[in-house]
C-alpha cells in the first residue's frame, strides 16, 4: 500500500498556495510504467527534465504523452518505477504524494476555468495561504503580466479563447510552483492567435524560470517552444534531445518523418554507397547488401544545371522559398522540394547535400 502520509519537505519546495518565488525543481522519471485494464500505456520510461528548462513530450495521439503528464501531476499512480520532483520521491512502490501536496501547476487543453468566477477570482483561488485581499492583489498583478489587467471582473464566458488560456496560465503560475505542466494548451486556438499566445507563454515561463513540461502533437510547436524534446511512440521514448538534434540527427525513420515530409528512395547498399534516381548517396555505418530507405527532405533536393530529368507540376510561393512538386522522368515518382525556382516545365534535379538520412528498411 502506498504511504500517502510520508513527510513532505518543508519550506518553499512543496508549499501550496504561496505567492513568493521558489527555485525551479527538476523532474525525473525512473523506469516508469503504467497499465490499466490489462493494457500497457507507458512502458519503462526514464527521462529527466532539468530545473528551469522547458521540455516537450511530442508524439501522435494515443502514444502516452498525456498519461505521462498525469503521472507527473499525481492524477494517476505508476504501476512500476519512481517519479521524483526536485530529488524527492513523489511516486514509487511505497510512496505516493497526492497532487495537492506537489508543487505543480496545471494548464489543461480546455483551460478548466470556474465558469461562475471572475478572471480575478479564478487566479486567486489557489492562494489559500494569503488573506483574501492579499490574494486578489497578487492575482491582479499576475493578470496584468499576461496583459489582462483590464479583464479582472469578467467571467470566462465573455473572454476569447486566447484570453481564457492566459487566465489559466496566470492561475497555474501564481502560486509559484516548481513545475508547470501544460497539456496541449494551444490546440484550441486559431493559428494566428496560437503563435501570439505561445510566444507570450514562453516569455512568461522564461521570466518565472519555472520548469515546464508541455504535451503536444505539433512538431513545429515543439521546435519553437522547447529546450528539449522527448519523442514518444507507443508508450516509450523513441528519442530525446535538443530540437536541432532531433531535426537534423533523427534516430529512426519514424522520428525523422514526425518532424517533416521526406522523399523516400528504397535501395541496397553496394560498396558503401546507395544508388538512387538522383545519384549516389554515401551509406556510412550500413552493411553491404542491406536494404535501406534513403530519406531526403524537401530542402535536400534542388534544381541543378545537370541531374535527373523531371517535370515541375506545381510551384507555390510560400514566402522565403517555393514549394515544388516535380515528377521524375525515369521512375514517375513525384518529389517534393523547396527552392527559389519560380518556373514550371522541364528541369534537372540533384541532391543539395542537406537533410539526407539512411535507415535500414
Amino acid at each position: 500500500m502506498s504511504d500517502t502520509s510520508s513527510p513532505i519537505p518543508s519550506g518553499a519546495a512543496f508549499a501550496k498556495g504561496r505567492a513568493g518565488p521558489v527555485f525551479a525543481g527538476d523532474v525525473r522519471f525512473d523506469g516508469v510504467s503504467y497499465a490499466t485494464r490489462g493494457k500497457d500505456i507507458i512502458r519503462n520510461v526514464s527521462l529527466t527534465v532539468e530545473a528551469g528548462r522547458i521540455a516537450c513530450l511530442l508524439g501522435p495521439s494515443g502514444c502516452g504523452k498525456t498519461t505521462l503528464l498525469r503521472l507527473a501531476a499525481g492524477i494517476i499512480q505508476p504501476t512500476a518505477g519512481r517519479i521524483l520532483l526536485d530529488h524527492f520521491e513523489v511516486a514509487g512502490p511505497t510512496r505516493f504524494v497526492p497532487p495537492e501536496r506537489r508543487s505543480v501547476g496545471l494548464v489543461f487543453q480546455d483551460f478548466a476555468l470556474f465558469p461562475h468566477m471572475t478572471a480575478l477570482e479564478n487566479v486567486a483561488y489557489g492562494l489559500t495561504a494569503l488573506s483574501r485581499k492579499e490574494a486578489q492583489k497578487v492575482a491582479a498583478h499576475a493578470l496584468d503580466r499576461v496583459s489582462l489587467g483590464h479583464a479582472l471582473g469578467r467571467m470566462p464566458a465573455s473572454l476569447s479563447g486566447g484570453e481564457q488560456q492566459r487566465v489559466a496560465l496566470a492561475r497555474a503560475l501564481v502560486p509559484r510552483p516548481q513545475v508547470i505542466l501544460l497539456d496541449e494548451p494551444f490546440s484550441g486556438l486559431d493559428q494566428r492567435l496560437k503563435d501570439s499566445v505561445r510566444d507570450d507563454t514562453l516569455a512568461l515561463l522564461r521570466e518565472t524560470r519555472a520548469t515546464a513540461i508541455m504535451v503536444t502533437h505539433d512538431p513545429e510547436e515543439a521546435l519553437a517552444f522547447a529546450d528539449d524534446i522527448h519523442v514518444m511512440q507507443q508508450g516509450s521514448i523513441a528519442q530525446s534531445g535538443k530540437p536541432e538534434t532531433l531535426l537534423h540527427q533523427p534516430a529512426s525513420a519514424q522520428v525523422a518523418r514526425f518532424f517533416r515530409h521526406y522523399n523516400v528512395f528504397t535501395s541496397k547498399v553496394l560498396a558503401g554507397v546507395v544508388e538512387t534516381p538522383l545519384g549516389q548517396v554515401l551509406a556510412r555505418g550500413q552493411v553491404d547488401g542491406a536494404a535501406v530507405d534513403v530519406l531526403v527532405a524537401a530542402t535536400g533536393i534542388g534544381i541543378a544545371a545537370s541531374g535527373a530529368s523531371a517535370t515541375v507540376l506545381e510551384n507555390r510561393d510560400l514566402g522565403r522559398l517555393r514549394r515544388i512538386q516535380a515528377r521524375l522522368h525515369a521512375t514517375g515518382e513525384v518529389l517534393l522540394l523547396m527552392s527559389d525556382f519560380d518556373g514550371l516545365g522541364e528541369v534537372q534535379l540533384a541532391f543539395t547535400g542537406k537533410d539526407t538520412h539512411i535507415f535500414p528498411k
